[in-house]
């Protein structure tokens, strides 16, 4: 199945209410399912129960059936039938050229991908912003500003504060044509709910405002 029809289904799902999300009707009821990105050298396997987690937040948010979350590499055949992705980690990695060019094919048929650096460690959110830097030609990752659609998905997010630095935190994206098609939190966000925040050890996200972030990026990956 192509994704952009995935993700047309999905959304038309979704409706406009989250509380009705996924209901179609009787006891029938849509599913979620996560892909994992498989990568670099301990197969993206960070912070283990981030993206269990993840799904339990889409879970109790609505009606959506949830499967087990699904371990994929960007060079598999599957990555075209996963509409959501999920990549975490700590450490800096190299994406070879053909899964650059699968993460290309990939976007431009509507998938989507959020990534989250793991326990508030730079290394990797410094190579996510250069590889998929590298997707299309002439973009960049940037931070998204707090207008953007995925600030209001489901919470209204006017702003998000460092908890360790007087800062401000800001989702990361990279948009293809002007669509957002992939979004990084460098500041442990996952870590923030799954954890209570001891991975972080204080820093980056709090637990309240990365159920917050998290939920926002899931709607949003399922309704645009």
């Amino acid at each position: 199945m192509d994704i952009a029809m995935n993700i047309a289904l999905l959304a038309f799902l979704c409706g406009a209410c989250l509380p009705a999300l996924g209901q179609t009707g009787g006891d029938n009821q849509a599913t979620f399912f996560m892909g994992r990105v498989k990568y670099s050298v301990n197969d993206g396997n960070d912070c283990g129960g981030v993206g269990e987690q993840l799904m339990r937040l889409v879970s109790r948010a609505s009606t959506l059936k949830i499967q087990e979350e699904r371990k994929v590499r960007l060079i598999d055949p599957e990555l075209f039938e996963t509409p959501f992705l999920f990549m975490n980690g700590h450490n800096d990695f190299v994406l070879t050229e053909a899964e650059i060019a699968n993460l290309r094919t990939y976007f431009a048929h509507g998938g989507f991908l959020f990534a989250s650096g793991c326990c508030s460690n730079p290394n990797f959110p410094k190579a996510w912003r250069r590889e998929f830097g590298r997707v299309f030609p002439n973009e960049t990752v940037k931070p998204i500003p707090y207008d953007h659609l995925i600030y209001r998905s489901f919470y209204k997010i006017e702003r998000v504060r460092c908890l360790n630095e007087a800062r401000d935190i800001k989702l990361e994206g990279l948009f293809s044509e002007g669509n957002l098609v992939a979004v990084m939190c460098e500041d442990g966000l996952c870590c923030a709910f799954s954890a209570d925040n001891t991975c972080n050890e204080g820093k980056g996200v709090s637990p309240e405002d990365g159920q917050k972030l998290a939920l926002n990026i899931a709607v949003f990956a399922l309704t645009h």
